[in-house]
């Protein structure tokens, strides 16, 4: 539940740094890139379904990253996290976010 609370902290952190910006630098977008692996992370070891973490970590993506081209990449590194087997946040930051 604290690295929940700590994702969910530092992608509003991270939002209002770059609020001004009309456009997403590499660093919110590799930050986010984390931010889901680790969301993806604790709640798949809360045993949380497959489609809520989905939605969940989803709609933080769409609040946080302005440009459609990221958002749509953030999704389908989400689907992949989702999906992949390894319920680590490391291995899915170093699988997804490199």
């Amino acid at each position: 539940m604290k690295k929940t609370l700590l994702a969910v902290a530092t992608i509003g952190v991270a939002a209002f740094a770059y609020a001004n910006s009309n456009t997403d630098s590499s660093a919110l977008v590799s930050q986010q890139c984390k931010i889901t692996a680790e969301a993806v992370s604790t709640l798949k070891s809360l045993q949380y379904g497959n489609t809520s973490i989905r939605k969940d970590v989803a709609g933080l993506i769409d609040r946080h990253l302005k440009t459609p081209e990221n958002r749509e990449l953030a999704h389908k590194k989400l689907n992949l996290m989702v999906d992949d087997k390894s319920i680590d946040a490391g291995t899915l930051e170093v699988k997804y976010c490199s």
